[in-house]
């Protein structure tokens, strides 16, 4: 049994992860704010649960973390945390810079000072994963993919908040030898998807009968990554990836954003025909600004060096995660109080 913390636990792609450390056996930490996108209810299962334990606590707080770290001493620590919603970003940057670069410094400290005070052994299996995006690199022409050694080039506030703690976290193991990695994964998808993104939001909002917003023409492209794949990537880097590597991590499910619209509508006809065709619900609106035309992923790295490989096709991984908010409305309609689809990051 080894001991986890995540912070962001009780987020999306946190708490899938949370879900997967716990029933592989492990005692797990959920550290988390619980700001708009972070509910405990996404933690259902394993909390309450004899190996769980959940802080309710912020990043930026020093006071906190060292707090955590002294009573749950990790020997790992994967860290989520982060504002994660480009929209957002482009309506109140100032979030996304307090907690994704200075939470991150500040979660970076504590975690080295903990980790300087450790015994030889602990000191050597202890390990930091920070959780970060492809964003950070920009946007791709028509051919290539992101990988380890593709240059920063972020766009929008998000994506340079991100590439801000992801040169934080490779300047702490350069300078101070502190043993952290980092993975930059493509967009994710699946249950417990706070419903402001592309997927869940086209999900409920066809459910509903409501208009389906596409930016511009719908052209952009995304590398689709089911997250419970992203989760068995982030448990198996943690445990064996190389100190100051970073991995990239992807399913080459490649898809544009219309193409992925259609695709649901097209599931929603087969489960609910009496509303077909739901397609007639697509409506294109202004694009965002900065957006940026295609991401896509290269896992070499993470498949040679690690044996890592996704499970999830889209096509089959798509139609389980619209059958899973159909199923479970009363995981997400409390959430519709926070966000009732309203469209965000418009400059003007």
């Amino acid at each position: 049994m080894t001991r986890m913390l995540v912070t962001g636990g009780a987020g999306f792609i946190g708490s899938a992860l949370v879900r997967r450390l716990v029933g592989a056996g492990h005692e797990v930490c959920t550290l988390d704010a619980l700001t708009y996108a972070g509910t405990r209810t996404s933690l259902r299962g394993v909390d309450p649960h004899p190996r769980h334990r959940f802080v309710e606590g912020d990043i930026r707080d020093a006071g906190t973390v060292a707090d955590v770290f002294a009573s749950f001493q990790p020997d790992r620590v994967f860290h989520l945390a982060a504002e994660s919603h480009v929209d957002r970003s482009i309506d109140g940057p100032g979030a996304f810079i307090s907690t994704n670069v200075t939470g991150t410094y500040v979660l970076l400290e504590a975690a080295r000072a903990y980790w300087d005070k450790l015994p030889g052994a602990a000191q050597a299996r202890f390990r930091f994963l920070h959780v970060s995006t492809d964003e950070v690199y920009g946007s791709l022409g028509a051919e290539g993919a992101f990988s380890e050694h593709s240059a920063y080039d972020p766009s929008s506030p998000y994506s340079a908040s991100k590439a801000a703690s992801d040169h934080l976290v490779k300047a702490w193991t350069r300078t101070y030898g502190f043993p952290a990695m980092i993975s930059n994964c493509s967009n994710n998808y699946g249950p417990y998807q706070f419903p402001e993104k592309l997927i869940p939001l086209t999900i409920l909002n066809t459910a509903a009968g409501r208009a389906l917003p596409v930016y511009g023409t719908g052209e952009h492209i995304r590398d689709w990554l089911h997250v419970e794949d992203h989760a068995s990537a982030l448990d198996l880097i943690a445990a064996q990836g190389q100190i100051g590597a970073t991995y990239t991590v992807g399913s080459r499910n490649e898809r544009r954003n219309i193409d992925v619209v259609r695709t649901i509508c097209a599931e929603m006809d087969a489960l609910r025909p009496e509303a077909a065709p739901h397609d007639r619900l697509i409506t294109f609106v202004e694009d965002r600004p900065g957006h940026d035309a295609r991401y896509a992923i290269d896992p070499t790295r993470l498949e040679q060096d690690l044996g890592w490989h996704a499970h999830h096709g889209f096509a089959d991984g798509i139609r389980a995660t619209i059958r899973w908010y159909l199923e479970n409305v009363d995981w997400w309609q409390p959430l519709q109080a926070r966000y009732a689809g309203a469209r965000l990051g418009v400059t003007r």
